[in-house]
Formats: structure tokens, sequence, C-alpha cells
């Protein structure tokens, strides 16, 4: 699917928000984590539906590593030298 995205788009920039899931539940603010352990929801990413990272994306934001700011900066560079041709 993300192939396909990729080929649809042209001018494409795969960013991959890369957060280890006990990160991610402690940041949900809306419960779906809980609610999906609980067995009240079903398709959560992580934890009753599989994710696959990204082979090969243009950007990855370690969230637990990184602060907001940084990983926004990494995004927008990524994004100029797109638009600029450098990347």
């Amino acid at each position: 699917m993300r192939r396909e995205i990729r080929e649809r788009i042209g001018n494409f920039v795969e960013v991959y928000v890369n957060a280890p899931l006990a990160v991610v539940e402690q940041r949900d603010v809306q419960g779906l984590y809980r609610r999906s352990r609980a067995g009240e929801i079903h398709g959560i990413s992580g934890v009753d539906h599989p994710y696959e990272a990204p082979l090969a994306p243009e950007v990855e934001c370690r969230t637990d590593r990184e602060t907001l700011a940084e990983s926004v900066e990494k995004v927008i560079r990524a994004v100029e030298n797109r638009l600029t041709g450098r990347g």
C-alpha cells in the first residue's frame, strides 16, 4: 500500500513516527489502547492488528528519544530538501 501511495503522489516524503508501544499507550489521551486491551474495541495497531514499520522512510522521528521540536525540524528539512531538489 505504501508503494502504491508513493507512486500515486510522486513527490512523496514518508515520515515514520517511531515510538515504542508502551510510549504510545502512555500518550493515548482517548484511551483506545486501554479499551483494546480490555477487549472493548478491535483493530488497534500494535495490540490486535499488526503494524509493519516502513523499510526505507525518508524521515524517522524517534519520539521516545527526541523532542517534538527535533522531530518537526527533521520533517521540515526533508520537505524543503525535496522541494528544492536536494533530497
